[in-house]
């Protein structure tokens, strides 16, 4: 049976399903065949009232990865509210770039504390080879004012979202589906993120933020120091790679 064949009976189950627990039961088989011709029932999954369904649908969609993302962005002009916010979950949850304006808007706008962490998420795992070389640089520092923006959420776990998002952006080569990171592209703005990142440690009132805070500054601070030491490293192994072994050579 090939992944035609097969997407049509796990369809046609979903489409048939005659109760909740069959629904969910079909979406999550949809979902963890991972074909390309179930994104629009994937899609439709999202807007039906039962939330199971939909985070299977997600998971679903995400897993399929690039190949939903047109679909998605046009469901984002759907008036189904609860539908939008599923598919901005997805959006976030695949890291395609032509889902950032929609990240963007949701992140700094949306009423959904849920909708805004996922989205704010969404911003730290862009996929920035997606980009041409030239407009990498203008896009991050577009995803790097969204995020110090975002970082003062009202609610803490938007906040967290955004602290882990600027970490992603502060690190080079930490994430390889993003590529070049903050780091490597716009050295000077980095200091901005750390610079949030102490400012949110020192105010935040939630600990759970600034636990989260630590572990980002942590991180950051480990690969600035293998950064400095690595050159350091291969100077001297290649000094010692230049002198002859003992008892090498003519006697």
């Amino acid at each position: 049976m090939n992944n035609s064949d097969l997407a049509q009976i796990l369809i046609r189950a979903v489409e048939e399903a005659d109760s909740s627990d069959r629904l969910l039961d079909a979406v999550q088989e949809l979902a963890a065949a991972g074909i390309k011709e179930s994104v629009p029932t994937l899609i439709a999954a999202l807007g039906y009232n039962n939330p199971g369904a939909a985070v299977a649908a997600v998971d679903g969609l995400i897993a399929i990865g690039e190949a939903a993302v047109p679909s998605l962005l046009e469901l984002i002009d759907d008036y189904n509210y609860s539908a939008r916010a599923w598919a901005i979950r997805a959006l976030a949850g695949i890291g395609d770039v032509r889902a950032l304006d929609t990240l963007l808007e949701a992140a700094k706008t949306d009423f959904s504390l849920s909708v805004r962490r996922a989205a704010a998420r969404g911003l730290g795992t862009l996929r920035w080879h997606q980009l041409p070389p030239e407009k990498v640089e203008s896009v991050q520092t577009q995803v790097l004012e969204a995020l110090l923006l975002i970082s003062q959420d009202p609610e803490w776990v938007v906040r967290y979202a955004a602290v882990t998002s600027l970490e992603t952006l502060a690190m080079s080569g930490d994430n390889p589906q993003s590529g070049n990171a903050i780091a490597t592209t716009l050295p000077d703005q980095a200091s901005r993120i750390t610079n949030q990142l102490q400012q949110i440690l020192d105010n935040d009132a939630d600990l759970g933020v600034r636990t989260r805070v630590k572990f980002a500054q942590q991180k950051i601070q480990q690969q600035q120091h293998q950064e400095v030491f690595a050159p350091k490293r291969k100077l001297e192994d290649a000094d010692v790679s230049e002198v002859p072994h003992r008892g090498g050579g003519r006697r």
